[in-house]
């Protein structure tokens, strides 16, 4: 497939604003729905792409929007369910079921309805019908959806925590260790694989055009595992902040999940603990040839500043001192 038409769902997010950002510069259309427009004005300026506000629930506006496209995409997801008691069939909650459920079924019906076949997913790393948390249990039910509509020619993308410049995972760490002089983190010994985000989008525009790609499912991490606690200890490092790291134990994490899960847009919930029991990495190579990016080799540029001094912390951290 030459670079055509492309609708991206969930592109006004951090993964799609590079997605989206790539395919415009290969010269292809590409249509972001988002039910705000503002939220999407990192976008707007491209030459290529059209920001249309639509909500993508609403199937008959779906149905619309994949109509002539050469490939759907889809980067929608939350990591906390709506607040609430009922449960899905699965055992997951609305939110998740909305995100993660409902939306690609109704995207596997549009794109059959408007005769598109290609059909691109993200998913989680660790997705699996009885994983210990709602969020993966209701990314492996998307999961089977997608992949079960043999008729569509359809890849599925299950990343590692991503980082990038906008991220909210080394981002989030460097902005508590700005505001507190002790960080209390949780399950300290989780163990994860962090991709970049830049090899995330290589990797999806690689499947475009690969037959191979058809009815496969890709695990993407980076080349280096780590504990949830050195890259705490990494991201101080980097911004040159001393601070004291403190591993919560099972309870304290857990009472801590529960305060912080009330909050408006919570940093943290009972149900990210559950995802954190998995370990989060990969088994295999990168897919496609590609040589994934080091954590190390690109993360100092937003998070340190740049004058020479401030690499001393970066040096002393490759050195493991």
């Amino acid at each position: 497939m030459s670079y055509g038409n492309f609708l991206v769902v969930g592109g006004s997010g951090f993964v799609g604003r590079h997605l989206v950002a790539a395919l415009a510069a290969r010269g292809a259309r590409v249509t972001v729905p988002t039910r705000r427009r503002e939220r999407a004005k990192h976008l707007i300026l491209l030459p290529t792409v059209d920001v249309v506000e639509s909500d993508p629930r609403d199937l008959r506006a779906l149905a619309r929007l994949t109509a002539g496209r050469d490939a759907v995409i889809n980067l929608a997801g939350v990591l906390h369910s709506a607040r609430g008691t009922e449960r899905g069939p699965n055992n997951y909650g609305p939110g998740f079921a909305a995100a993660h459920v409902e939306l690609p079924q109704a995207l596997v019906t549009a794109c059959r309805e408007s005769g598109v076949r290609r059909l691109l997913h993200m998913s989680a790393l660790g997705a699996d019908a009885k994983a210990p948390s709602e969020y993966l249990r209701s990314k492996a039910i998307g999961e089977q959806v997608v992949l079960a509509a043999e008729d569509l020619a359809v890849s599925v993308f299950r990343p590692s925590a991503i980082f990038g410049p906008e991220d909210q995972f080394l981002n989030r760490f460097a902005q508590l260790s700005a505001l507190f002089p002790v960080l209390a983190i949780p399950s300290p010994e989780a163990r994860l694989q962090p991709v970049y985000v830049g090899d995330v989008v290589k990797a999806m525009l690689a499947a475009i055009d690969s037959r191979d790609a058809v009815g496969q499912r890709y695990d993407l991490c980076g080349p280096q595992e780590y504990t949830m606690r050195e890259l705490v200890q990494y991201v101080c490092e980097v911004t040159a902040r001393r601070r004291l790291i403190v591993g919560l134990p099972g309870w304290a994490a857990c009472a801590q999940a529960m305060v912080l899960e009330k909050l408006p847009g919570p940093l943290l919930s009972r149900d990210n603990l559950a995802s954190l029991t998995v370990p989060n990495v990969c088994g295999g190579a990168f897919p496609f040839g590609i040589a994934p990016v080091a954590l190390e080799a690109v993360a100092p540029s937003w998070l340190a500043h740049v004058n020479p001094r401030d690499r001393y912390p970066q040096l002393r951290w490759k050195a493991r001192r």
